[in-house]
């Protein structure tokens, strides 16, 4: 997980009760093996098609129910805590830290490519709702 957060810096990240971040943070997959996604990055710049791609997203605060898909078809994963420590930047959780944000892996389940979308609504004022997309070649 320390290869996933190495690029997200944690500028908003101490303040984690609303949500104020949301990245798609790399593509994974057989032909390409792990690409990084760049802020504003529209589509991947390789052609990922084919079965067990993996997508990272990094979600900081504290949402209510994502809702993710791949041509709005639904796409489940997994969610992990994350914490940050005192310079800000983002890590795994150990005991005693406090949890700011979680790191989502989605299987697309041999679905090949498309638009992923992922979206959340903050559980705590201001209740604003954050989500990006990425065209998955």
């Amino acid at each position: 997980m320390a290869v996933l957060l190495g690029t997200a810096s944690g500028a908003g990240a101490a303040s984690a009760p609303p949500l104020t971040q949301l990245k798609v943070l790399k593509v994974e997959s057989p032909n390409c093996g792990f690409e990084d996604i760049a802020e504003g990055q529209e589509q991947t710049r390789c052609d990922h098609s084919g079965s067990n791609i993996k997508v990272y997203v990094l979600e900081v605060g504290y949402g209510r129910e994502p809702h993710v898909a791949l041509d709005g078809f639904e796409v489940n994963g997994t969610r992990t805590p994350v914490c940050a420590f005192d310079n800000g930047n983002l890590t795994e959780c150990t005991v005693g830290r406090k949890t700011v944000g979680y790191l989502y892996v989605f299987d697309l389940a041999g679905k090949q490519d498309g638009i992923f979308t992922f979206s959340n609504t903050s559980i705590n004022a201001p209740g604003n709702t954050l989500a990006t997309q990425l065209y998955i070649k």
